[in-house]
Parts: structure tokens; sequence; C-alpha cells
């Protein structure tokens, strides 16, 4: 019997051992992506009128970059701090910690090399190896044409630098500081398609706008549900409520009412930065940064319609917000 025993004993000794061992190799050996690639991006005109359109309309690095004001609808980007960071991804918010975005103006990046620059915003990996939480849709970006992230950091260096020493250090909870590792990866870029053929080339920009992100339903680990692409109803709690993203399969309850002209005209109505209006007495704001999408070329915009046309319809009627004042009413 104490034979036995010293067996358990030992055999539990072991897997405590290859536990800790595990768990010190993803908190000090990830993310391992490699060094930074020896890269020199060129800045000539036409890659920084390609990266400003890029950064600001379509990936919208900007949006996340700046500062928004959320007094008012779609929390527009307030004019003047363009890539100065700061802006918050945190708890209350449903995150799984408190995460801010990094300044992205030479003032910060000015010692970055381009290809530091590179891997951060296809691999996820910082200046000094450690991981970035996926709100910046680092796995998206890895996809694109890799000519399509030179651009954007030609803009990038082109911002006016503005110096920002007030930026919280991001606190990921539990288990987020061991999983936060295991995330980056290598980047896998594709060929921007051709925009004659509208599903490919719409496909490509919707994956680099990273609307997945936010219009897929995800379960209490922050994993897809399957059969849910697209379907909407991912909920993100604002000062006055709740709101949910829409369902833009084209299923009747989607997309499916919609022309490619009224889908187009609906972004670009938006386009007027800086004329949103408050939020009003019901509280509702959104956090789809409509004023940077309709930035969009008619044609850009056509063909995301077109990709999100050809997915399969999915039925799931969403309740768009919740005023917190309803909420409370039902504690």
């Amino acid at each position: 019997m104490k034979r036995i025993l010293r067996l358990l004993g030992g055999l539990v000794a072991l897997l405590l051992v290859i536990a800790v061992a595990g768990l010190l190799y993803v908190r000090y050996a990830l993310p391992n992506v490699g060094p930074p690639p020896t890269l020199t991006v060129r800045a000539d005109s036409a890659q920084l009128a390609r990266g400003h359109y890029l950064a600001n309309h379509v990936a919208v690095c900007v949006d996340c970059h700046s500062t928004r004001d959320w007094t008012r609808l779609n929390g527009p980007m307030v004019a003047g701090t363009e890539g100065k960071g700061g802006e918050g991804f945190i708890r209350e918010w449903g995150f799984p910690g408190n995460f801010y975005a990094p300044n992205i103006t030479p003032a910060h990046l000015g010692t970055w090399s381009d290809g530091e620059l590179y891997r951060a915003i296809t691999s996820g990996v910082s200046r000094d190896g450690h991981a970035l939480f996926p709100v910046m849709p680092y796995k998206s970006f890895g996809q694109a044409d890799r000519s399509d992230i030179e651009a954007i950091i030609a803009y990038i260096r082109s911002l006016k630098p503005i110096e920002n020493k007030a930026i919280p250090a991001s606190e990921p909870d539990f288990p987020m500081t061991f999983i936060l590792n295991t995330i980056p990866g290598k980047s896998e870029h594709k060929p921007r398609p051709d925009p004659s053929d509208e599903v490919a080339y719409g496909r490509y920009l919707t994956n680099f706008a990273s609307c997945n992100d936010c219009h897929t339903p995800v379960d209490d680990k922050g994993q897809p549900l399957p059969g849910m692409y697209m379907a909407g109803g991912r909920e993100f709690p604002m000062p006055g409520g709740t709101v949910r993203s829409a369902n833009i399969t084209p299923h009747a309850s989607g997309l499916a009412a919609y022309t490619k002209e009224a889908f187009i005209a609906r972004f670009k109505a938006s386009s007027v930065v800086g004329k949103a209006q408050p939020v009003g007495a019901d509280g509702f704001n959104s956090v789809m940064p409509w004023a940077m999408y309709a930035g969009m070329t008619e044609q850009d915009l056509g063909a995301i319609y077109t990709y999100l046309r050809s997915l399969t319809p999915v039925s799931n009627t969403v309740v768009r917000f919740s005023p917190k004042s309803s909420q409370m009413a039902k504690l």
C-alpha cells in the first residue's frame, strides 16, 4: 500500500512539474514569431496616399489610436488627436483586463525600425517582445497584401508627432496573462484581389476592416459561435446601455432588404467628421466608427456589400440597444 501511495505521490509531483514547466514556457518563451524583418519602407506620394486611405477608412488604425468623443453618436475622433493613443478597451466593456491603445505618432514610434512596426502590425509582437492584445486585429492584418501594410507604415510615419506620456500600462486579467502569449503568429500575406472580382475583393476588404470581430457573436471565452459568422448580436456595454452589432448576412433579419445603393448611402450619410449629434436622452450610442468607414470609395463599399450578399444567410433578429435604465429596472 505504501508503495502505491509513493508511486501516486511521484506521479502527482511529475504532473505538477510538467504543468509548471508548461506555464513557465508560455509565460517566458512565448510569443515566438521570429525577429523583425529587415525592411525599409518607401514613402513616396502614392504610398502615403494609399496608407492614409487604409489607416483612416479601411483598417481604421487612426480611429482606435486617437481620442474618441463618446458624448457624441458613434464616438467620432477628436480632431488633433490623430494617433496619440490612450483609448481604453476596459473590463467595463467586457474585455479580460484593461488595455490601452499606444501612441503611434513619431513621438513614440520614431525610434522603431520599419521591421519592428511590421512585426507588431502583422504578428502582434511589440518591439520589446511582449504580445499585443488582439483588439488590434493583427491576425487580419497579417493576411493582407504586404504592400498595403507597408503603405500603412509609411503613413503613420508621416503623422504629426504628439507627446503622450499618460497612457497607462495594459493589465490583462488571469488567465489572459498566459493566454495572451499564445495568440501572436507569423503573418500569412495574401495578394490583394483584382477589384473586378467583387466577391474576392470584398472579402479582402471585409477582412482588412475586421468586420468579423464585431459582427460575429462569441462565447464566454471570446471564441466565435459556430454557424453565426457575421450574424450580429455581439454585445458592447456603453455608458447609456448595451449596444449589439447588426446581423450583416443576407437574411431577412440582416441585409436582405438593402440594395447596394442603400448600403453605400448608409455609410456616406456619416461622412462629415465632427458633425455627429450628441448622445440622446435614451443613451443610445455605438462603437461603429461610421464617419471613418464613410471615407471608403463607393467601389470598395460596393465590393463589401457584394461579398456580404454571398454569405450564408443566418436568422438572428438583433435587439440593437437596451438602455441602462431598462436594465436596472429588471434587477
